[in-house]
C-alpha cells in the first residue's frame, strides 16, 4: 500500500486556505495511487493554544462530514487534524480519518502538550482499519510515549500515523526538533514492528515557525522518506500491510 503524509504550509490564524490545499494533495494522491494520506495536527484552523478565541476554530464532530465534503475520494482516506467540542464545550486537539465521505473515527490528543493548554486529554487509543490496512494514531507530543503505540499494536496495528504541529513562536523553534521527532519516530517503529508516518507544518507566520518532521518510518527503523525543511511537501513511500502477530499487553 501507498501511504503519503502532507508537510503543509504553516497558515496564519484565521487562514481559511487548508482545505483547498489538501484536496489538491488527494488529486496527486489518487494518480499516484496513495491509499492513506495523513495531514499535519490542527491543519483545520490552526492550534486553538495559539489563537485569541480557541473556541473559534472548532467544529463539533456531528458537523465533521459536512466540513470534509469536498475532500470525498474513492481511493483516498484522509487523517487531518481538527480542534473539536463536545457539547459541554470541552476542546479537544483531535484528527478524523475521513474515508469515502464519511468519518469513521476520531482520536483525541492524549497529552496536550503547552503547559496550560485550552485543550482537554483524550483518554482512549483507538485502532482503525482502511483497505487491509490496521491503524493508530497518536498526535504529535503524544509520539514521545511508549504505551499509546504499544497498546495500538497489541490490536492488530501495523501502522501509526502521527499528524503533528511544531510550529512554535519564533526563538523556539530550531532544527534541532526533526531530529527529535524522527528519534520518536524510530522508537516507535523497532518497539513495535510498525511503520511511522509523521506529518508537520512547515513555513513562517508573523508569530510562528515551523521547520517540518514530516517523513516515513519502516517497522525497522529505516527512514524511507523525508520533507524538506522550512516549505510544503508531500512524502510518499510503499509500506507492507501484512498483519503482525499479535502482542500480549504485560
Amino acid at each position: 500500500m501507498k501511504v503519503a503524509a502532507y508537510q503543509a504550509p504553516l497558515l496564519a490564524e484565521g487562514a481559511t486556505d487548508a482545505l483547498g490545499l489538501i484536496r489538491e494533495q488527494i488529486g496527486r494522491c489518487e494518480s499516484a495511487g496513495v491509499e492513506i494520506l495523513c495531514c499535519p495536527e490542527a491543519v483545520l484552523g490552526g492550534l486553538a493554544d495559539y489563537a485569541k478565541q480557541p473556541a473559534a476554530a472548532a467544529i463539533d464532530r456531528a458537523e465533521l462530514n459536512g466540513v470534509l465534503a469536498s475532500l470525498t475520494s474513492d481511493t483516498v482516506t484522509t487523517i487531518l487534524g481538527f480542534t473539536e467540542t463536545d457539547r459541554g464545550g470541552a476542546l479537544y486537539n483531535s484528527a478524523a480519518v475521513f474515508h469515502r465521505g464519511s468519518v469513521i473515527g476520531v482520536y483525541r490528543k492524549l497529552h496536550p502538550a503547552i503547559n496550560r493548554s485550552v485543550y482537554a486529554a483524550g483518554d482512549e487509543m483507538p485502532v482503525f482499519s482502511v483497505s487491509g490496512l490496521t491503524f493508530g494514531i497518536m498526535i504529535c507530543y503524544d509520539s514521545n510515549f511508549s504505551e499509546p503505540a504499544r497498546v495500538m499494536a497489541s490490536r492488530g496495528a501495523t501502522a501509526l500515523f502521527v499528524p503533528t504541529n511544531n510550529g512554535m513562536p519564533h526563538g523556539k523553534s530550531n532544527a534541532r526538533i526533526i531530529g527529535d521527532a524522527r528519534r520518536a519516530d524510530i522508537a516507535r517503529a523497532t518497539e513495535n514492528d510498525m511503520t511511522v508516518i509523521r506529518a508537520d507544518v512547515a513555513g513562517r507566520t508573523d508569530h510562528l515557525m515551523s521547520y517540518g518532521s514530516s517523513g516515513i518510518v519502516s517497522p525497522q527503523g529505516c527512514v524511507l522518506a523525508t520533507a524538506r525543511q522550512l516549505t510544503p511537501d508531500l512524502v510518499v513511500a510503499e509500506i507492507d500491510t501484512s498483519p503482525r502477530m499479535l502482542q500480549e499487553l504485560e
